[in-house]
């Protein structure tokens, strides 16, 4: 399944959305500001970027640039509680789902969900069956 982590106001994020809708991607959106993420949730998404903080946290964020707090010197756990406590701290949309993970709109990019998606749907007698079948069985 496909999870968009979204705010209001993001015109990004509702075009991430509508490109979803319009090729009838089904997806779970996860609005950072009303529903609230668990440290397991901001551990697992930190877990899934290529460099780290840089690929989620927008560091010109007025509450970064306030505090003046550097990020990079921050334990996992401080980092989690504090990501909790101020949510607008993430960059957004992130789209995740069990392949990949994108920041922001890039329709090219997010291409790959809607291919991944069409191999997921082969069944046994499709030639494919054998390298995606693990694909199929975790997005049923």
């Amino acid at each position: 399944m496909i999870v968009v982590y979204t705010s209001p106001g993001c015109a990004s994020c509702r075009k991430v959305k509508n490109y979803l809708k319009d090729n009838h991607l089904e997806f779970i959106e996860k609005n950072i500001f009303n529903t609230l993420l668990n440290k397991d949730e901001i551990k697992y998404l930190l877990s899934r970027t290529e460099n780290g903080t840089d690929d989620i946290i927008s560091k010109r964020s007025k509450i970064i640039q306030e505090s003046n707090i550097d990020i990079e010197s921050m334990s996992v756990n401080d980092l989690c509680d504090f990501i909790v406590q101020n949510p607008s701290i993430l960059k957004r949309p992130i789209i995740i789902d069990n392949r990949n993970m994108q920041i922001g709109y890039d329709e090219e990019e997010i291409e790959l969900f809607k291919k991944l998606r069409s191999i997921a749907k082969c069944e046994a007698k499709c030639s494919h069956y054998v390298s995606c079948g693990e694909v199929r069985k975790e997005c049923a």
